[in-house]
């Protein structure tokens, strides 16, 4: 565990985390619009001279436009889930195991009581977590409130995550600042397992 305060670990990992959009922004939509841009312009060329070659560009741009739309979505929803806020913890956490190619078998029996400030906490740190497995991994992740406390559990078979993760130190810290704990270890067998637990106080 770092020494710093939390206060300036916090602070330092949302300025990691901004860097890290930035970088996806610049090198994913950005570099998508820019090809978009470049085929319009040969589809425009090509209409007049060569129908089907151009027709066939437009084909592509098609699932180009697709595939562009899939990775803002994703980023968007990384940064602020609106599914979170108007369909619940468990569409928000379906919809993000879904796009990162995960089989995840969601239970969550308090979806409607949490606090939104918790819900999101939890949320960011299921993402967290789901970001740094492995394609085709399968994990479950498990909610419950109980004696006024929040508590989770993400349960995966892929031993590759490391308890000094950047990432699950960031989230670490998070839930720390409201009075939570996360642990990572992992599972007789193999796997991992990530838990924390969060009190259910008034903000």
């Amino acid at each position: 565990m770092s020494e710093e305060p939390i206060e300036r670990r916090l602070v330092l990992a949302a300025d990691a985390d901004r860097r890290r959009i930035e970088r996806e922004l610049h090198d994913g939509v950005q570099q998508d619009l820019v090809g978009l841009a470049v085929n319009l312009q040969r589809a425009r060329r090509l209409i007049a001279t060569d129908p089907a070659a151009a027709a066939a560009l437009i084909d592509e741009m098609r699932h180009d436009t697709h595939e562009a739309l899939d990775r803002s979505r994703a980023l968007a929803e990384r940064i602020h889930s609106p599914q979170l806020e108007a369909r619940g913890l468990v569409a928000a956490l379906r919809s993000t195991a879904a796009s990162h190619g995960i089989r995840t078998r969601i239970d969550v029996a308090a979806d409607g009581d949490v606090p939104s400030e918790l819900a999101a906490t939890v949320y960011r740190c299921c993402i967290a977590a789901l970001e740094r497995f492995r394609d085709g991994a399968e994990a479950a992740i498990i909610v419950r409130e109980k004696d006024a406390t929040i508590a989770f559990e993400i349960l995966a078979d892929d031993s590759g995550l490391e308890a000094a993760d950047e990432g699950l130190a960031a989230m670490r810290d998070r839930m720390e600042a409201l009075g939570g704990r996360l642990s990572v270890a992992p599972r007789p067998g193999g796997g991992i397992r990530i838990a924390g637990a969060l009190p259910m106080r008034a903000s």
